[in-house]
Formats: structure tokens, sequence, C-alpha cells
């Protein structure tokens, strides 16, 4: 087996909660807790979870948008966290971000070709003004967009075309590894499947790989390789994408997958309904943090932190019964 291009082990990150007359610091968020997981060259994770779960925050902390507080983080045999600014920087071409909200992503002062090119420059990829021209009319045309596009600016486009520009921005570095941060919440139905498409048709171009991280589980159906799901802070089961759908094992995953709408009205799924609301990540519950909600919870899961094993082939599960 080769090394990851990704390999991200006991990763934690808290936020401090400030108040009170001095302002100190209260209590602790905590948002990430002991995350696990893997991405290989030219596959696709997905990371799926209820809002909140901290899937974006696990994201930005792998490019070191946000520090972590602790754990590891390697890529393509570098480690992330002790990288110093300048080493950063270089590091930042091999992976790149998608946001998820097209209209707050660009900056409205900044046209088309800036906002593509911006990344040329800094990196000095391009040694003329043709040369630069040239580049970002390439990278439009391969998201599908036009090359008198260049001029223009976000605000007069579309939300499923400022993600393409998004996308073009990402791709100008030619990375290894596009972080995409819930890409296609903020679009129409419609458009999702175009960017999702537009996506797996670059990954299989360009060699990518993808942490696609998303709260629905239909998007991530169609273009994860694997799935990896996250409740308050924690991965709770990874597998193939398939083998999740067909035969999942964590109850929380069986209860994200029964609220999934089946389109074929003569067929009807159990709606499974989870007891309660979910914790505070202020206050995560002790054990399992999925007990105070778990159908199947025993008075073990409430003392007993579950580690994530294997329970087959590619497929770990964290659960005492499972």
């Amino acid at each position: 087996m080769s090394e990851p291009l990704l390999s991200v082990r006991n990763l934690t990150k808290q936020f401090a909660l400030k108040g009170g007359l001095f302002s100190g610091q209260i209590a602790s968020v905590h948002a990430v807790d002991g995350v696990d997981f893997h991405v290989d060259r030219g596959e696709t994770l997905g990371l799926v979870g209820e809002s909140g779960c901290g899937k974006s925050t696990t994201g930005r902390c792998v490019l070191r948008l946000i520090e972590p507080s602790s754990g590891e983080i390697h890529f393509d045999g570098k480690d992330v966290r002790s990288l110093r600014a300048s080493e950063l920087r270089i590091l930042r071409r091999d992976i790149q971000i998608i946001f998820q909200d097209p209209y707050a992503s660009l900056n409205p002062r900044m046209n088309v070709a800036a906002i593509v090119g911006e990344a040329l420059i800094i990196h000095q990829l391009t040694k003329t003004k043709r040369q630069f021209e040239e580049r970002v009319v390439e990278l439009l045309e391969t998201v599908g967009l036009r090359a008198d596009h260049m001029g223009r600016y976000p605000n007069e486009f579309s939300g499923g075309q400022r993600q393409r520009i998004g996308i073009a921005r990402a791709l100008a570095v030619e990375p290894k590894l596009i972080i995409c941060d819930e890409p296609v919440s903020a679009l129409d139905v419609s458009i999702q499947a175009q960017v999702i498409n537009l996506l797996e048709d670059l990954q299989e171009k360009f060699g990518l790989a993808y942490l696609f991280i998303a709260h629905d589980l239909a998007v991530v159906e169609h273009i994860s390789n694997r799935i990896a799901v996250m409740y308050l802070g924690r991965i709770v089961e990874t597998a193939p994408a398939q083998t999740l759908y067909n035969a999942p094992r964590h109850p929380y995953t069986e209860a994200l997958l029964s609220a999934v709408p089946i389109p074929d009205p003569k067929v009807k799924g159990q709606r499974i309904r989870l007891k309660g609301e979910v914790p505070s990540p202020i206050h995560p519950p002790s054990g399992c943090h999925f007990h105070t909600r778990c159908p199947i919870a025993q008075p073990r899961c409430s003392s007993e932190t579950p580690l994530l094993k294997p329970s087959a082939d590619g497929h770990w599960v964290a659960c005492h019964f499972r």
C-alpha cells in the first residue's frame, strides 16, 4: 500500500468561550475531538454529518486556516503542523479549498481575471501579461465559462457560475488535493448536479484528490469513493461509499440514511427518529457522544469511549455493539 496523500491523526480543535467581567475564558467549544482519517491520491473522501458537527473546522485545520489544538497532519510526506509561514505558502500550492458560499467567497471589487489569476501572481507562475491572460482563459474554459467573462465582476454571475469561478481559482496552481467545503449546498438542485459532474470530470482529467465536506448524504454518494460520518466532533463510521449505503453499521449512520428521500413512490423506507437534541459541543456527553440519542445504548456507552475499529474490509465503526 502506498502512503496516503493526506493523513490526519487524533486531530482536535477547541475554541475558547469568553465572558464575565474581564472577558476571560469560561468554557471551551470541542469542535473537533480526536479525528482520524486519510485521503489517497486521486480519490474522494466524503465527510458528512449534521451542521455544527465539526466538518468545516476539520477542513480548515488541514489547511491551517485554523490552527489545530493538537494532533498530526501529514500531507505528501510533510508534517503540516511544523511548517513555517513561508513553507506553508508553498504547501498551499498543493492544497486548495472551494468555499461553501459562492456569493461571499469572491471579492466583489475584483474582476474574474484578478480573482482567478491572483494565485498565478503570488506564486509567480506566469512571466508575462500575455501568459497570464492565456492561463486565465484556459482555466475559465476548463470550468465551462467563456473568455469574455474575464473582465466581469462577481455580481454579474449566477450562483452556479460564481462557484465555477471559485473552482477555476482553486485549479490555477495545479493542486493535488482540493478541500470542497459544502460546494453545492447553496445552489439550486439542478445546478448542484452540474457542479458535481464538473468536479468529477476535473478529477479524472487532472488526477485530483478531494476531501468533500457535505451534510447531504445523497450528494456525496455520487462523487465519493469512501465516506466518513461525523457526529459531534468525532468520526463514527468510515466505509467505501456503496458499502456504507447498502450496509451501514453505526446507529447514527442508519438514522441519517433513513432520512434520505427515496425517488420511487412505491418504495417506503422506515424513518428512524432519534430522541432528544444534538448535545452542546461546550459540554459533550461522556463516553460515546451519541449515547444520549442512541436506540441501542447500554450503560457502558456513557462511560467508555468507543474506538474506531475495523468491522469488515475497509469498514470502520466506533460502536461497542456493532
